[in-house]
């Protein structure tokens, strides 16, 4: 197949808007995975160890050192996407850096993805600018973040802040209230939060749940992933884990998900180590077998969870 007219039976594909809050089928919720683990892997070896995983789909980098590099976005992300295909995986979601609609590659980005068929993608970080403090930044950000909407709606693709716990006192979006603030009042069909319940848990403990309420009509993806406190050099710190070992309560956020009516594309992240020191040594056969095996695991967590919710996930 040509890349014209690959692009042409993708955009045909993904021509229909999203609903609000509805990105799937009312029974079926799409679990990609974040290929960032798998940043070593090339298009199809990456699409067969995914599909061998158990994932429905992959959230794919397009951002630096990513798997799709910006400046070659027109010629690698049709490549990604048709290799996913060829294993039966979706790609509606990409992760990127794009923060403002007049960066130099974000209009042509955001082109080809939507051509591919993407319909979400991660924005990048924004960060306080303490000179005019808390409210100050986020007047700041509302016209950048406006500007963005506008270009989506042009490229026809939703671009989504993620909540990130804090790991300093600049990063933007620790606080989901903040990330409300910023979008409140654009449509939603074209800009919202991926709404990430591992850094929402470990940013407001046993209050994350008002806040996802209220951040609800702008959700229009989710990250699964979890953690447990570890003490480290400087203090206590959220630690990734594998899904249902640590403290995010699945049980009361996937209640919370079907009481809201938010049936969105979910990502997957599989951020603990992925190999052990030797396992990291060994030949890319092997580390590729493991690192299928430690995903899987998570991707079966997951299908679990939201079977015991009564959606059906893959």
């Amino acid at each position: 197949m040509t890349r014209r007219g690959f692009l042409k039976g993708a955009a045909v594909a993904a021509a229909a808007p999203m609903g609000l809050a509805r990105a799937q089928t009312p029974d079926t919720v799409r679990l990609h995975a974040f290929s960032k683990p798998l940043n070593w892997l090339g298009y199809d070896d990456l699409a067969e160890a995914l599909a061998q995983a158990g994932c429905g789909g992959i959230d794919l980098a397009v951002r630096p050192k990513g798997h799709v590099e910006p400046e070659r976005v027109e010629q690698d992300l049709p490549r990604a996407v048709e290799a996913a295909r060829k294993q039966g995986l979706a790609v509606r979601m990409i992760v990127t850096a794009i923060r403002a609609a007049d960066e130099p590659l974000a209009e042509r980005t955001l082109k080809t993805a939507a051509q591919c068929g993407v319909q979400i993608y991660r924005m990048g970080y924004f960060a306080y600018d303490h000179e005019v403090g808390v409210e100050g930044t986020i007047e700041r950000l509302r016209p950048q973040t406006a500007a963005l909407a506008a270009l989506n709606r042009r490229c026809g693709i939703t671009g989504c802040y993620q909540n990130h716990y804090a790991w300093n006192d600049t990063l933007f979006g620790g606080s989901v209230w903040d990330v409300h603030a910023v979008l409140k009042g654009l449509d939603p069909q074209w800009i919202g939060c991926q709404y990430d319940v591992r850094h929402a848990v470990a940013e407001a403990g046993g209050s994350w749940g008002v806040a996802m309420r209220l951040i609800a009509p702008y959700i229009r993806s989710v990250c699964l992933k979890d953690f447990v406190w570890a003490k480290k050099k400087g203090g206590w710190v959220p630690d990734d884990v594998f899904g249902g070992v640590g403290q995010v309560p699945w049980g009361r956020f996937l209640k919370l998900m079907n009481t809201l009516k938010l049936e969105v594309p979910a990502s997957v992240h599989c951020e603990w180590p992925l190999f052990t020191p030797e396992e990291a040594a060994l030949p890319e056969g092997e580390r590729r077998r493991i690192a299928v095996a430690k995903m899987k695991r998570d991707a079966d967590f997951f299908k679990a969870q939201y079977a015991k919710a009564g959606v059906k996930a893959g």
